[in-house]
């Protein structure tokens, strides 16, 4: 790479995947039936559909991102991805939208310390793992302080799995923004990759 790159990329349902926590949570719940299959946006689109389907959708998101954290997987890409970020001397900035705590869990698990965890014992911070340094992790109370720290932080790149932080007004002018999705784009402000994969080839490619 000719050019100093600095990564910034979100942490949930970007690195981490929660689809088969919020599976099995919601048929333990009796909130979908054991034949039910689909993905965190299906699911939560049936449980809005019940009588205070809304608060039943809260008090399972409040279960699944807290006690339920530990047993969500890292997308495939990511290991390849951060490892390459790391070999290249490129450095990786975590920056996610992420309160505290949990809506309607009266067990007030922090959110944040059982994400740090979680990529504690995945090797996030480890010099044997991928050596992402643990100040380098920022959890803001908001989209706008989101947005801040990815200026304050001189990111080159960010990647996102929503659109509208992709596309929002605020967003810092000069960054290559890459939308995690397999689907397109609301907006054309973006670049979309459906994989890992696809980011880190887009990140990575030839002549930069």
């Amino acid at each position: 790479m000719s050019a100093p790159v600095r990564i910034g990329v979100d942490f949930d349902n970007t690195i981490i995947t929660y689809d088969d926590v919020f599976l099995t949570t919601a048929r333990a719940w009796g909130l979908i039936g054991p034949d039910f299959t689909g993905r965190k946006q299906a699911i939560r689109d049936a449980i809005r559909m019940l009588p205070d389907g809304e608060i039943s959708w809260q008090k399972l998101q409040g279960q699944v991102y807290g006690k339920g954290l530990a047993q969500a997987a890292m997308f495939d890409g990511v290991d390849a991805f951060l490892r390459r970020c790391r070999l290249s001397n490129v450095p990786v900035a975590i920056i996610s939208h992420k309160t505290e705590f949990g809506h309607y869990d009266p067990d007030r698990v922090n959110l944040r310390d059982a994400a740090r965890a979680w990529m504690s014992q995945r090797g996030f911070f480890q010099d044997s793992g991928y050596g992402i340094p643990p100040e380098a992790v920022y959890f803001e109370g908001t989209r706008l302080d989101k947005l801040a720290r990815i200026t304050q932080l001189g990111c080159t790149h960010f990647i996102d799995d929503l659109d509208e932080v992709l596309s929002d007004p605020g967003f810092p002018p000069g960054v290559e923004r890459i939308l995690f999705s397999e689907a397109g784009p609301v907006s054309t402000s973006c670049i979309v990759c459906p994989t890992w994969r696809h980011i880190e080839e887009q990140v990575f490619r030839a002549g930069r």
